[in-house]
């Protein structure tokens, strides 16, 4: 990827105050529109253990769904593609665009393409891709990265995107920051691309096994534009995106939309399965992408990161994304969900060794994820598979050592008794203790049995 590893990151994107300030705005309003919404739910804890359930499941069965799925697709008319992985994934979507006879395609916001890098996967290919969800047109015209799952500009401010679109959209001089004038800019931008399309390409918040339906949730109604209009459709969509019946999708689409933005039901819902003749596209394409997916799927506890649907709440309260942002993380998943899928489907390499470090492990994110990942017990799981340096080598191997033996442990508590009072003594561990208070030992329960007999 090119990436620097977090804490290099992270340092670079905290010395940007106007970054920080954006963030804090940004997640601040959001967590709080949550909150407001999922307090009106008197069973929302039931909720969140039927989404945890409804996942669960898929996980423990994805052969079988995903076997149903092809089968009820095809029988609507709709073709499926399976890709081992990204290379093979963009392949299929060239080809695909290829024969269609078109040279750009129109997309509907996408974690799975930005994931395999299929843009710039189309723009070697001769083709060129055209953002139509808002966020994702200010990062594309910025020449920028998403920084955030839902929010991918969350990083700008409304007078930055009016100068990014003043730069990059014609007849945009006088335009505000007003951010109805920023959007109608926009749709003026995008409605050209609409009408002359000839073929999109989306992802799928789910889809449905038991009917082959699949869904896009969203708040502009351009997804919907992407979705009827053009005439071939290629989805591309992860393996475990799967829900068994449309009853469990109830289920997701009253989680998702209170969790994401903050609102009892999205703008937008889009069900379609397969193709039919003079209703919307006349092709269907569903790509099912595994990239990675079987490799966590193996992982006992790495898998529950696959039970994810993409809503980014626990971005919005996590303490260090406020103050890092998404770009930090390396990966087109940032946050606290990033920090444990990244690893998973992108196998080691510096940046993602370095992200399940990049957590205080609070919890934060574990108590307002609507399918219940348990977020902390991953990253740590995730740490200890990496290999740590020498000296933490050694560090714990002197552990193991001491607490095997009572003998040696007595002896190395009283140590640590004799080292907290040396502490205090000037030197270079100082530099510690003039920020925080170091804790004395209290008496240890042998000691206090010993005393007591």
């Amino acid at each position: 990827m090119g990436m620097p590893a977090f804490p290099e990151a992270a340092r670079e994107a905290l010395a940007d105050p106007q970054l920080r300030a954006n963030l804090r705005a940004a997640t601040g309003t959001i967590r709080a529109k949550r909150a407001r919404v999922v307090a009106e739910r008197g069973d929302w804890e039931a909720l969140r253990e039927a989404g945890r359930a409804i996942k669960d499941e898929v996980l423990g069965s994805l052969d079988t769904y995903l076997l149903q799925l092809e089968e009820q697709v095809t029988a609507a008319g709709g073709v499926v593609h399976w890709a081992r992985d990204a290379a093979e994934a963009n392949r299929i979507v060239v080809e695909l665009v290829r024969a269609a006879g078109a040279d750009e395609v129109v997309k509907v916001k996408s974690m799975a393409t930005q994931e395999i890098e299929l843009n710039e996967a189309l723009a070697d290919a001769g083709i060129a891709a055209v953002e139509t969800d808002l966020a994702e047109l200010i990062v594309q015209l910025g020449h920028d990265r998403p920084s955030h799952i839902l929010v991918p500009a969350i990083h700008r401010n409304r007078a930055q995107i009016r100068e990014l679109f003043r730069r990059e959209m014609a007849g945009t001089d006088d335009l505000t920051d007003d951010p109805v004038a920023l959007a109608a800019a926009a749709r003026a931008h995008l409605r050209r691309k609409f009408l002359s399309a000839r073929v999109a390409v989306s992802g799928a918040n789910f889809a449905v096994a038991e009917n082959g339906a699949l869904v896009v949730v969203e708040s502009e109604g351009n997804g919907r534009m992407c979705l009827t209009l053009p005439e071939v459709l290629i989805s591309v969509v992860g393996i475990e995106k799967v829900v068994p019946t449309s009853r469990d999708l109830e289920v997701m689409l009253q989680l998702l939309p209170r969790s994401s933005t903050g609102e009892r039901m999205n703008p937008y819902t889009s069900i379609w399965r397969g193709a039919t003749p003079g209703d919307g596209p006349g092709e269907f394409h569903l790509v099912l992408l595994d990239n990675g997916r079987t490799r966590a799927l193996a992982d006992d506890i790495g898998r529950d990161a696959l039970r994810c649907i993409r809503c980014s709440a626990c971005l919005n309260v996590c303490p260090v994304y406020e103050r890092t942002g998404g770009h930090a993380y390396g990966s087109v998943y940032p946050g606290p969900i990033g920090a444990i899928l990244t690893p998973q489907l992108r196998g080691p390499d510096p940046v993602a060794d370095s992200l399940p470090y990049a957590s205080s492990l609070c919890g934060a994110c574990y108590e307002v994820c609507p399918v219940k990942i348990d977020i902390p017990r991953a990253l740590v799981h995730l740490r200890a598979e990496v290999h740590h340096r020498p000296a933490e080598r050694l560090a714990m191997r002197a552990a193991a050592w001491i607490f095997t033996s009572p003998r040696r442990f007595a002896l190395a508590r009283r140590l640590t008794r004799l080292g907290t009072r040396l502490a205090g003594l000037p030197g270079p561990w100082r530099r510690w203790t003039t920020t925080r208070d170091l804790p004395q030992p209290h008496e240890s329960f042998r000691d206090w049995w010993e005393r007591r007999n």
